[in-house]
């Protein structure tokens, strides 16, 4: 049978507990269907993966809409372009346009996948911008906090049949998580899954590495364990005889992968590392956090620099919790951490204990609880990320990242990559596909643009792009070609309409110079002004001319190469005019 009793048994109780059980049972059924052909490389079937997925989200306290996008969030996968429209039309028409979305931005996430596979392919080391701009893309492309938690949360299933992939797929794999998925975990407070998440990458990306830390510290594990077993048994009398309820008392191990990192910095001293253990104390309420402190304080020594109160102020990603390292009676150096059960909850779940529907949250009336993410209201209400909302992020061909604002086209992008492509772009594809050059940019899109060393910038471009660079290169461009074909301001014709009635006034030979003068010489677009060919350069009809308004000599015409030309034009560039001879 290719689901077996076991997972049968846990969706029925899912199912049972869940306050909308025909949300639950249509998507378990729609899944079922959508699967049923589907195996991973281990030859397990995707329902059971998606089982999984939905049991981590109920034992986070999810609402029954994001457990039954848990159970649907593989529809998707591999599914040609031409059947993806289909399957998306019918899980709007069974679940509604919110499960459909988060169906297909989940689906879309695999973007992120392409630059890290070149750097791997190259044995090139991607720079820090270059991952953080990939941190960014991935939320981007997620634009909802449920599609980002049921993803970490399929990663982490995922990666426990990591051996079933080629080897260089694992690499891919452990190094896109390391990478970009453990510091987003870590970012939402998400503390549990971000330590099993390092844990396998580290395994499969360092592997000789990881097998010695994990020989060594679990020695010390075990040692550890027997000795923190019996001190939880001595402080819970001391907290009995001092009159103060404790809820729990456990203890929670540091991931190998931190422990390796910290272990760096201190030049692999064991001795210096006193967190592979600690103690985690629940406390009632947060009156009783710090009177569980004092206590500890008064009946074991303290290590004065390691005691951090992160109640008072909670770290950026929200973490509450006081800590301690304290000298036991029989001279341990151990690490205890209070906190409340909300805190706990958010410490190792994090933004997902503040909607859990078991609670029952009301933002409106706790808003105040959630000030630790800078006050976005809005934002835990709706599960939107918009922390990048008015900004695209797109790849080159080489896997390079382009971030430009929302609603660029391929122009701001070939602009972006260089001038000098923007300005002899002739077309573009985007994920291999021709697109018009007014195209608009999603994120992940891979563009690639096509030159033509004789094109130039059209003035019809600056309706459609974005970016302040691509409009100043195209305009600067379009106006060299075309010239100014503006009326000349006022102060200008005064001061031209002077000097050629001073010079009809005062040269004897007017006639020569209206002789001399061209009949069809245009100044910015208009004829009938006194004009004087410059004898350095002598300019003909056909030629490329730009005049100089000189005070004695009227506007005076040269050809736009001529090298007294371009002295003159350096030096004065306000008295420099287009001419033209049509």
């Amino acid at each position: 049978m290719w689901l077996y009793q076991g997972m049968k048994n846990e969706i029925d109780r899912i199912i049972k507990r869940s306050p909308n059980p025909a949300l639950i049972e249509g998507a378990f059924n729609f899944a079922k269907e959508a699967y049923k052909d589907k195996k991973r490389l281990s030859g397990e079937n995707y329902i059971v993966h998606a089982l999984r997925v939905a049991l981590m989200l109920e034992k986070m306290g999810m609402d029954p809409p994001t457990i039954a996008f848990g159970l649907l969030h593989d529809a998707l996968d591999d599914v040609p372009d031409s059947a993806r429209k289909v399957e998306l039309e019918a899980i709007e028409k069974k679940f509604g346009k919110e499960i459909r979305d988060l169906v297909r931005k989940i689906s879309e996430l695999a973007r992120i996948r392409y630059s890290l596979a070149i750097s791997i392919k190259d044995k090139k080391t991607s720079t820090r911008e270059k991952i953080e701009n990939l941190r960014r893309m991935f939320l981007a492309i997620a634009g909802d906090l449920r599609v980002v938690l049921v993803e970490l949360i399929s990663r982490l299933d995922g990666l426990k049949l990591l051996n079933y992939l080629p080897k260089d797929q694992q690499k891919l794999h452990a190094l896109e998580t390391l990478q970009i998925f453990v510091p987003v975990a870590n970012r939402l407070g998400l503390s549990e899954i971000r330590r099993s998440l390092e844990d396998i990458s580290f395994s499969y990306l360092f592997p000789e590495k990881y097998k010695l830390l994990k020989e060594k510290i679990e020695e010390e594990y075990e040692e550890r364990e027997k000795y923190l077993k019996k001190f939880i048994d001595y402080i819970g009398k001391i907290f009995k005889k001092e009159r103060v309820k404790i809820l729990n008392i456990n203890y929670r191990t540091k991931s190998y992968w931190s422990t390796y990192r910290k272990l760096l910095r201190h030049d692999m001293d064991f001795d210096k590392i006193h967190d592979l253990l600690a103690l985690r104390i629940i406390a009632q309420n947060v009156e009783s956090c710090y009177k569980i402190l004092g206590i500890l304080h008064k009946h074991f020594k303290p290590i004065s620099e390691e005691i951090n109160d992160y109640i008072a102020k909670p770290k950026k990603n929200g973490y509450r919790s006081l800590h301690t390292t304290v000298f036991s009676k029989e001279n341990k150096v151990t690490e205890i951490q209070i906190r409340t059960e909300e805190m706990h909850k958010e410490a190792e779940y994090g933004i997902c204990a503040h909607w859990s529907y078991k609670e029952k949250i009301d933002l409106g009336k706790e808003a105040k609880k959630f000030e630790w993410m800078a006050g976005a209201e809005n934002f835990w209400k709706s599960f939107k990320i918009n922390f990048f909302e008015n900004q695209v992020f797109t790849f080159t061909p080489r896997g390079d990242i382009i971030a430009l604002p929302k609603g660029s086209c391929p122009i701001d992008f070939a602009y972006a990559v260089h001038s000098e492509i923007g300005n002899k772009c002739e077309s573009a594809k985007i994920n291999n596909k021709i697109v018009q050059l007014n195209h608009i940019l999603e994120n992940g899109d891979i563009i690639e643009i096509t030159t033509n060393k004789n094109r130039r910038p059209s003035k019809d471009w600056l309706r459609f792009v974005k970016t302040s660079f691509a409009k100043s290169h195209i305009k600067k461009i379009t106006e060299e070609k075309s010239g100014f074909n503006l009326p000349i301001p006022g102060f200008i014709k005064r001061k031209i309409a002077e000097i050629s009635e001073a010079r009809k006034k005062k040269l004897e030979q007017k006639q020569l110079l209206v002789t001399e003068r061209p009949r069809h010489i245009f100044l910015a677009g208009q004829k009938g002004m006194l004009i004087h060919l410059a004898k350095c350069c002598n300019p003909k009809p056909g030629e490329k001319v730009k005049a100089y308004i000189s005070r004695h000599r009227a506007a005076v015409l040269h050809r736009t190469s001529c090298e007294n030309f371009k002295r003159i034009s350096e030096k004065f560039p306000e008295k420099i005019i287009d001419a033209s001879w049509e």
